[in-house]
């Protein structure tokens, strides 16, 4: 009888190769991964340069971003993912002191913790104010030469008034008079340029200027935001016409910015800033302007009105000829 034989039986386990595959695939997400995160940690802890003071703007994370590399910082679209996540920036001041240098992470954490104590100090420019007026009350909160404020507005900005928006801004305590000037002149250029571009196609300084001192006639004289086109519409007609615009807002011009004009004012002003003397328009804004005015300036209502005159309820009565305007005049409706 023949002996059976013994099926030997191999002690290795069979893997499949779809099995193989799959675990060298995991092996190389886990090691791409694992560089993406040494490589992102490595990023939020390098260091990063700062400036003695670091101004951080209100406004959306993009914006801040934006105003950080304008500043020289070397930050971009990762850092604003960073902030996405860790929260919203905090206008104000980030005073480094001697720290030449932080983390990124760090850094960041700084913008989105400002405290009180490094919120900036705030410089308003209304509407309709003068640089003369306006001047004389930034040098009585900061400590600056107001002349010297004046000085360096000559030289850095294009228009003789209205070249500052009328705003409000947050500066940096330690701004001396040029750096300050140079501040709000750029932020005020972009938003003009900004709103130029929109209305116009281009920003034509020239072009630009007519328009500020239209708007600032407007923003002299209109009672109201809905009075601004109308009142545009008054400027554009008279001018159609070559008439002399005789308004009085028009000598409101400098420290003459909350001085009632009065007859003997009119007899006595012989700068082109007198309408009633001059025909045409003044040579330059009498002050600064909102963006209503700017809008109502490059928008004037399409009416035939000439005139206007306050009424009891503090708005004004339009009329198209001198007769309706003297009537209104009387009445005082």
């Amino acid at each position: 009888m023949k002996k059976n034989k013994k099926i030997k039986h191999s002690s290795k386990k069979y893997k499949p190769k779809k099995h193989k595959k799959y675990i060298k695939g995991l092996y190389i997400a886990i090691s791409i991964l694992l560089i993406l995160v040494l490589a992102f940690l490595y990023y939020i802890y390098t260091p990063i340069e700062t400036h003695k003071k670091t101004r951080i703007p209100a406004g959306s994370i993009s914006h801040t971003i934006s105003e950080l590399n304008k500043q020289g910082y070397n930050v971009g679209f990762l850092d604003r993912y960073i902030l996405y996540f860790m929260g919203e920036p905090k206008a104000g001041i980030i005073d480094f002191g001697n720290i030449k240098s932080i983390s990124r992470i760090e850094f960041l954490r700084q913008i989105i913790n400002l405290s009180p104590s490094h919120t900036p100090s705030q410089l308003t420019l209304i509407p309709g104010e003068t640089l003369e007026i306006f001047f004389e009350e930034t040098a009585a909160q900061t400590g600056l030469d107001k002349n010297i404020l004046l000085e360096e507005y000559k030289k850095q900005s294009s228009y003789p008034e209205a070249g500052i928006s009328a705003d409000t801004y947050f500066i940096s305590d330690d701004m001396n008079e040029k750096q300050l000037i140079e501040f709000l002149i750029k932020e005020s250029e972009a938003k003009y340029t900004k709103l130029a571009i929109k209305y116009k196609g281009s920003y034509n300084k020239k072009e630009w200027q007519r328009i500020l001192t239209i708007a600032s006639i407007i923003q002299k004289e209109a009672a109201n935001t809905k009075e601004m086109p109308l009142v545009s519409s008054v400027i554009y007609n008279r001018l159609a016409k070559n008439m002399k615009l005789q308004m009085d807002g028009t000598l409101n011009y400098g420290k003459y910015s909350h001085i009632k004009v009065t007859s003997e004012r009119i007899k006595n002003d012989s700068s082109n800033f007198n309408t009633y003397k001059n025909y045409g328009l003044p040579g330059s804004p009498i002050g600064s302007v909102s963006l209503e005015a700017i809008n109502a300036a490059i928008n004037p209502a399409k009416t035939d009105y000439l005139y206007f005159v306050k009424n009891s309820s503090g708005t004004h009565t339009f009329s198209s000829d001198f007769e309706e305007h003297r009537k209104a005049i009387e009445s005082g409706n």
